[in-house]
């Protein structure tokens, strides 16, 4: 039963996480970028602390360790994600983002190993990485008499996203505290609208939005869906599942993202879209190819015990 509720989830999170890009394709009709990601947060902020209020003691950082793991998850994870991602959704597709997003494992393990000396990268890991990075370059197909022309400069802000978010998933990683991750979310997603909210000044963007019935959906299945209860999802499977099994939702996404554009949208996936989610996959099993064969392992064991 447990087997089929951890399923369940996973698919869950796979379409709350891979409809999320439609809906902030849709909500950029209606607010400026990075105003519409600090407003996303803004909301979410306030359901996570709610919950964390509700569930555990621990409901705010505690000393240095504490808050330097906050800053790190305000300035990375929230902040500097979802900037590069709001903005470069304005020049991409629903699917074409999800794809380049699907590379944070690859590079998550590829900063892992630079941060961790005594954690190099085989040749076979160093291809993996190389073709990780080639996915992008196919999906951004860039032009170089145009490098800043189509979609390029829409797919290379996305990589920037996934840039920050693979640095501060390993930088969190290094922080050994006892802060529960729920607490350090919901703080990081206060720190990181505030950040947020600053950029979209500094850029000048107007600090209002067009209020429509597609707006605010848009914002709210962000805010609490896609944002609070995505999160608390990943969380619960992270414990139940390891970081190797959630990773694969990365490459579940994708799929959700691309069907929600086609159905609300009338997004069309091309060919090079395919490819580059291709390359990326294989990219990523070549990095992590003795976790997945545990993995594997693991399962006809299971397997062979139910029989």
């Amino acid at each position: 039963m447990s087997t089929y509720r951890n399923f369940g989830l996973f698919v869950v999170l796979a379409a709350v996480w891979g409809s999320a890009f439609m809906a902030i394709k849709a909500g950029l009709a209606y607010f400026p970028p990075v105003f519409f990601a600090a407003v996303r947060y803004d909301l979410a902020a306030v359901v996570m602390l709610a919950y964390v209020l509700y569930s555990t003691d621990h409901w705010k950082p505690e000393g240095r360790d504490e808050w330097l793991l906050v800053g790190v998850g305000s300035v990375f994870l929230i902040a500097g994600y979802h900037a590069f991602l709001f903005v470069g959704e304005q020049f991409t597709t629903s699917a074409a983002a999800a794809v380049v997003v699907s590379l944070s494992p690859v590079l998550t393990s590829g900063f892992s190993r630079v941060l961790l000396p005594s954690d190099r990268l085989s040749p076979l890991g160093i291809l993996g990485m190389l073709l990780g990075l080639a996915g992008v370059v196919v999906l951004a197909n860039p032009d170089p008499a145009n490098l800043l022309g189509g979609n390029t400069v829409g797919e290379l802000l996305v990589f920037g996203a996934v840039l920050c978010f693979a640095f501060g998933s390993v930088l969190t990683q290094r922080l050994d505290t006892d802060l529960p991750h729920e607490t350090m979310e919901g703080w990081s997603m206060i720190g990181g609208a505030l950040l947020m909210h600053v950029v979209s000044l500094g850029l000048g963007e107007p600090q209002t939005a067009e209020l429509t019935v597609p707006a605010v959906a848009a914002l709210v299945y962000l805010s609490v869906l896609s944002s609070a209860a995505g999160f608390l999802i990943y969380f619960t499977l992270l414990e139940r599942l390891g970081p190797i099994e959630i990773n694969m939702v990365s490459y579940v996404a994708p799929m959700f993202a691309a069907l929600s554009g086609w159905l609300f949208l009338g997004e069309v996936i091309d060919a090079r879209t395919a490819v580059g989610f291709f390359v990326i996959f294989v990219g990523f099993c070549l990095l992590k190819r003795r976790a997945l064969a545990d993995e594997v392992e693991k399962f006809r064991a299971a397997v062979a015990t139910n029989d």
